[in-house]
């Protein structure tokens, strides 16, 4: 279980998450994904990352049962400072990061997916926000980036997914193809990447970031901060012991 590192030639990274069973992330697991971008991005002969899963999904968001297991706050402070540090080191990484996305991408997953530079998913893919139906806000921001304002809005209040091929129709994702195809699909758009100059590439990915219209960390952080309210008001808990006993069902 973890996040697995693998160094392939031409300076690709494949990064593999594998938290069983749907890959709903801990605490832990949240952290150590962000130190293995961390040093993926640091290492001078990286040249492109991909971040992919294994399992049944790419991402279920964050682990439930942990924060429900906890009495007070700190695993809420703990996993909401995670996904943070998960998602900067996603977007900050210096060298460009492809998702290759199966199967469902959901909550944290879109953060994740949101702040790549590149997506790549199967045909089996879909995307979306159970925030609401779990007590919780946050990864807007992100969910922004796939889809339309307004489709995030409707996506964001009601918990609908999108496809990957209504995606691709928005070009956010570069190229939807069959589940068993999508780590070769993924790194072909790795070597056409890696195949650049190096020094150029990380140049294009600190320019592309500088004109991003809206600062995605500061955007996410102050999403985050509703989150603690709500749960601050004690409805959060509610919704969260009503899952649980609905999936123990």
């Amino acid at each position: 279980m973890g996040t697995h590192i693998e160094r392939r030639g031409g300076g690709i990274v494949v990064l593999t998450v594998d938290h069983p069973p749907v890959n709903a992330l801990p605490v832990e697991g949240w952290f150590e994904l962000a130190e293995a971008l961390r040093d993926s991005g640091a290492d001078p002969q990286t040249r492109v990352v991909v971040l992919r899963a294994e399992g049944r999904g790419f991402n279920a968001g964050v682990d439930i049962k942990e924060l429900a297991a906890d009495p007070g706050h700190d695993k809420l402070v703990a996993v909401n400072n995670g996904c943070y540090e998960a998602f900067k080191a996603v977007y900050e990484c210096p060298v460009p990061v492809i998702s290759a996305v199966h199967g469902f991408c959901v909550g944290g997953g879109i953060g994740l997916v949101g702040n790549s530079d590149v997506i790549v998913a199967s045909d089996d893919a879909t995307f979306g926000l159970p925030e609401v139906d779990r007590g919780a806000l946050g990864a807007a921001t992100h969910l922004s980036r796939l889809v339309p304002q307004h489709m995030m809005r409707a996506m964001f209040y009601t918990g609908q997914t999108a496809t990957a091929q209504q995606l691709a129709e928005f070009g956010s994702v570069h190229d939807v193809v069959a589940r068993e195809g999508l780590l070769d699909a993924a790194l072909a758009v790795a070597a056409d990447i890696a195949a650049k100059d190096p020094l150029v590439i990380r140049k294009a990915k600190a320019a592309l970031n500088g004109i991003d219209p809206v600062d995605v960390n500061r955007s996410y952080r102050f999403e985050q901060g509703f989150t603690f309210e709500l749960n601050l008001t004690g409805v959060s808990d509610a919704i969260r012991a009503e899952f649980g006993r609905e999936k123990e069902a």
